[in-house]
């Protein structure tokens, strides 16, 4: 049985000690005879008993034991050798357990009555010298050779038809005016995927049909209609309080979001994928992701043809979005190649923002990865949650990663789609380095701004200016930065979630000394030791910032 097999048993602190002394037991056991199945004896016979009548008695008890028994006993029998051979055969087609791994561990049993304090790990298994050689040896093998754009631009030849290769000069945004086709008083939004699965969308899209006709544009006797995508991005990662950066940007006069936070468009819908384990569904076309920034479209339309203040003030609204899925998911390319031979993935999300965006602004959100992954558990897992089921899922995603990375290199053992579906949590998400420095190997460093959840959860104020001087928005009025520094926090933790209380700490010293080494290198390509996250510094409260 697997490790993630013993999760239904260790989210509880009772005793289970398998002891004779604990089974349950009725109170005249022991006192009396137990007559087994081979017991021929018969108290209504005599003691003594001529030993020549023996196997005439053993052949009368015999043909008198019900058939109905033997019947059982023989279909009990059979069963269990058919469980037993289902049991060997499942182990032997996961291979892994049954295989060798680099560096063997012992399982710990938290089932026993030891208290959680006493709950120890022998993490002799864990070579960080090890993993940091892999890291800072290997480096051919953590930095990628980015694509030729016109490669990236032959894998979807219609995105590329749709975008222009430049922007409009005068506006913030990365606008354009697209040619309207067909009848004009034809419903544009009548098709959109995201309306048909959004409420919220569908609504806006109402509201956006009513103003859409007054906002077409006549140019050289043509119509056009003006067409904006996000200026910037914010792309992750996971539990690191994006959401909370959202719903705070969206207080700001100059940003205009659309309704939905995370369209992961990028990643999974434009593929054809919402969720993975679904299967393929249907392709969510460019257009239909166009549709989302309508309604920053239509806001600077109209104040471009309203006053010329109004003009001025239309002319710098911008939006984004915040799919906390674009930094690292990438699974799309192994289910439409799974044919293939690929090791990684031969493009990444940023390679198509750039080529239709080269100036994009990219917000990436981290926190202690420790701390992240014990949140993302918590979020995720919908049942048997418990310190104890989280670090048995910890000990076996350590073990699967580090035996993958015995036979395959740090990179595509980071993208490899087969090990994130096996393994119990999100290990990788808190593998920062390596996503950032894909990024990096894309776009420029000033266009990239990274920030730590607890800087922004200890001083608000100061991380939020961060931001707004990053996308040159502001200054901001009195009445609007002190209705944004007062907002409550969104996204916080669960208070069911806050009485599972925190991680072991045996899973708490695993973790640290296997993410040591990737946050050592995040912090040299940043330049910052603050994002080697101390321990006693990177713990949030338990009502801490828990959203995407």
């Amino acid at each position: 049985m697997s490790l993630k097999d013993s999760k239904h048993g260790s989210n509880t602190h009772k005793d289970h000690s398998h002891r004779p002394h604990n089974l349950p037991l009725t109170d005249n056991f022991g006192k009396r005879s137990i007559r087994t199945f081979l017991d021929f004896r018969q108290t209504n016979m005599p003691e003594s008993r001529d030993i020549k009548g023996l196997p005439l008695l053993c052949l009368i008890n015999l043909t008198c034991i019900s058939k109905v028994k033997v019947a059982s006993f023989l279909v009990g029998l059979t069963l269990m050798f058919l469980i037993t051979a289902s049991y060997l055969l499942m182990w032997d087609r996961k291979g892994f357990l049954l295989s060798a791994v680099p560096h063997p561990f012992r399982p710990v049993d938290i089932t026993t009555s030891k208290s959680t304090a006493e709950v120890s790990l022998d993490t002799t298994f864990v070579d960080v010298k090890v993993l940091g050689k892999i890291i800072n040896c290997n480096e051919q093998n953590t930095s990628r050779r980015t694509p030729d754009e016109k490669d990236v631009i032959s894998t979807d030849p219609h995105l590329f038809s749709v975008i222009p290769r430049h922007f409009l000069p005068n506006i913030k945004s990365p606008c354009w005016y697209e040619e309207v086709s067909g009848d004009i008083g034809m419903d544009p939004y009548k098709n959109n995927r995201f309306s048909l699965r959004s409420k919220r969308f569908k609504n806006v899209c109402d509201h956006m049909r009513a103003r859409f006709r007054q906002n077409v544009c006549s140019i050289d006797g043509k119509l056009f209609r003006l067409r904006c995508l996000p200026y910037f991005y914010i792309i992750g990662q996971p539990k690191c309080g994006t959401t909370d950066l959202f719903h705070r940007l969206l207080m700001l006069p100059e940003v205009k979001f659309n309704t939905i936070k995370e369209p992961h468009w990028w990643t999974r819908k434009r593929f054809g994928y919402i969720r993975f384990k679904r299967g393929f569904q249907e392709r969510f076309p460019i257009e239909d992701y166009l549709d989302l920034f309508d309604l920053t479209a239509i806001n600077i339309q109209e104040g471009i043809s309203g006053n010329s203040s109004g003009q001025h003030r239309a002319l710098q609204i911008i939006t984004g979005e915040a799919s906390a899925s674009t930094m690292w998911d990438n699974q799309a390319w192994s289910y439409l190649h799974e044919n293939e031979e690929e090791i990684e993935p031969p493009f990444l999300a940023q390679d198509f923002i750039h080529a239709v965006q080269p100036g994009a602004k990219i917000i990436i959100m981290l926190r202690d990865p420790v701390e992240r992954l014990y949140s993302d558990y918590l979020y995720f897992t919908l049942a048997n949650k418990s310190a104890e089921d989280f670090h048995q899922k910890v000990v076996e995603s350590v073990q699967l990663f580090q035996s993958c990375l015995s036979e395959k290199s740090l990179r595509s053992c980071v993208y490899n789609t087969s090990l994130f579906n096996t393994m119990p949590v999100r290990l990788t998400l808190g593998m920062y380095f390596v996503f950032v420095l894909d990024w990096l190997s894309i776009f420029q460093r000033e266009q990239i701004l990274v920030l730590r959840l607890e800087d922004y959860a200890a001083d608000l104020k100061k991380t939020i200016k961060k931001v707004f001087d990053f996308l040159s928005v502001g200054p901001l009025s009195e009445q609007v930065e002190a209705a944004l520094t007062k907002r409550p926090m969104s996204n916080t933790r669960r208070a069911k979630d806050r009485s599972l209380g925190p991680m072991l700490p045996a899973t708490r010293n695993l973790l640290s000394q296997f993410y040591q080494p990737f946050n050592s290198k995040l912090a040299g390509i940043l330049n910052t030791k603050a994002f080697l996250w101390s321990p006693s510094r990177s713990r949030l409260s338990n009502n801490e910032i828990q959203g995407n």
